[in-house]
């Protein structure tokens, strides 16, 4: 008798789940952006959902959860219902770099407590330097700085962040000593650059276009492995340093546990956006690129991305301030 009974629940449990599916989306969506308004994530997140509230029919709204490099954000999300109706904007920081990072406590597992939704897009990365700086190519950069080492800094936007490890990538590659000088955030980091304290910065593409333009920072070559419209005659990094290619992408990731049909209509809504070339003529012309393949690749990124940059944190010993 209770082998029956238990055997009836299971069925009417599995019935519920396309069910409970269809009703999503059956409220607002929440898109959590986990880092502060008018930054390039915060740009993203308020995009997608322009884009996803038609499509999903319901009202998609954006809430900027900061703080702790991002974690607290995403783990809103990760102790949300399993019902697709919170989402979170997650970072190549989130999800690759801070599990890797020695010193840091994360509120949450990434690989068991947030659903992998689809990378989004990736951000090109740019090596740009002050304007007296002795150098115009990637080739002298490393030329001079054999000649000198320690005299050329690089700037990041804190201790671990993505310019630290790009920078710390880059030494190891060309075989370099250069100076890390970490800041408080991109902001000031880019005022002492255009101010000649700080020799140059490893960074996203959107946050330097302003000072490029009005000659400021002096564009050396893109860290990101294709070159953007924005910039097109711009060389690459690996021109000259063939393994050099930097990826700082951003993705959606949802609550653990996310049934099947939601993840999925996920996805498709997501394609849909893809789809729309409006879509893709601003990501460009924000200096993105688009990356929308679905859950399989997104992890196959994480993984991938995750297992080179503990790498690059180990053998440069770095540790979270």
């Amino acid at each position: 008798m209770r082998r029956h009974l238990l055997a009836a629940l299971a069925v009417l449990a599995f019935a519920a789940m396309p069910a409970r599916a269809q009703e999503f989306p059956g409220r607002e969506v929440r898109l959590i952006c986990p880092f502060s308004p008018g930054g390039t994530c915060d740009l993203l997140t308020r995009m997608l959902a322009e884009y996803l509230q038609p499509i999903f029919g319901v009202p998609v709204v954006v809430e900027n959860r900061t703080g702790a490099s991002g974690m607290i954000g995403a783990d809103l999300v990760a102790k949300s219902p399993p019902d697709g109706h919170a989402a979170v904007l997650a970072t190549m920081g989130i999800m690759t770099i801070l599990p890797e990072m020695p010193g840091v406590r994360m509120p949450f597992d990434p690989d068991r407590d947030l659903t992998p939704i689809t990378n989004v897009v990736n951000v090109y990365n740019i090596l740009v330097a002050a304007p007296n700086a002795p150098f115009d190519t990637v080739s002298g950069l490393i030329e001079y700085a054999r000649a000198n080492p320690g005299r050329l800094s690089y700037a990041s936007a804190g201790n671990g962040s993505s310019q630290h490890l790009a920078g710390e990538l880059f030494k190891r590659l060309a075989g370099v000593d250069l100076l890390h000088v970490p800041y408080r955030g991109g902001a000031p980091a880019i005022i002492d650059i255009v101010a000649g304290r700080t020799t140059m910065m490893f960074g996203n593409l959107p946050e330097f276009m302003g000072q490029i333009r009005g000659g400021g920072l002096r564009p050396i070559a893109y860290g990101a492995p294709r070159q953007s419209p924005l910039l097109p005659d711009l060389p690459l990094i690996r021109d000259t340093l063939p393994e050099f290619a930097i990826r700082n992408w951003f993705g959606l990731a949802a609550a653990p546990n996310l049934p099947r049909p939601v993840r999925d209509r996920w996805v498709e809504a997501m394609r849909r956006v893809d789809a729309n070339p409006d879509f893709r003529r601003r990501l460009a012309e924000n200096g993105m690129e688009s990356l929308i393949e679905g859950p399989e690749a997104f992890r196959a990124i994480i993984a991938e991305d995750r297992r080179r940059w503990g790498e690059v944190i180990r053998a440069a010993g770095i540790r979270a301030d």
